[in-house]
């Protein structure tokens, strides 16, 4: 059995806290850690995640085109099981979210085939959502 994978750190900017904390909190579903007049940390999917105040650094990304979408160079986000992340697409869509790339299948029928949603939180970091349907193919080239 593989040994249990380590939560990575991310640390962002965003204009507003407040914001921040409707979206990651209450959009997404993300437990708030520690916080002060300044960051916010939250569990993202087990993963610690830090919003940081600095209006100034908060801003669009540029894309890239990947199988005819215009995918954001910096972006974050999570893998999840197939069923959670049907489940998160539908919860997403049902709340009205504006997707830069609606939920879909990318690479349908190749080594790679995903199921792939992005979003933009408040501050306008993009955040992808993906899921594998053999996750033993996440890297297979």
């Amino acid at each position: 059995m593989p040994a249990p994978m380590p939560p990575f750190h991310l640390a962002f900017p965003v204009h507003d806290l407040a914001l921040a904390r409707q979206f990651y909190g209450g959009l997404l579903g993300c437990t708030e850690g520690r916080s002060s007049d300044a960051w916010i940390d939250f569990d993202f999917y087990g993963h610690q995640v830090v919003a940081h105040l600095s209006p100034g650094e908060a801003r669009a990304a540029a894309a890239n085109v990947v199988d005819g979408h215009d995918v954001p160079v910096r972006h974050f986000g999570v893998v999840l099981e197939w069923e959670r992340w049907q489940t998160l697409a539908s919860s997403l869509t049902a709340a009205g979210v504006r997707f830069i790339i609606t939920p879909g299948i990318r690479f349908a029928g190749q080594v790679g085939e995903q199921a792939t949603m992005f979003l933009l939180d408040p501050s306008g970091n993009a955040l992808e959502f993906k899921s594998f349907r053999d996750p033993s193919r996440m890297f297979a080239k």
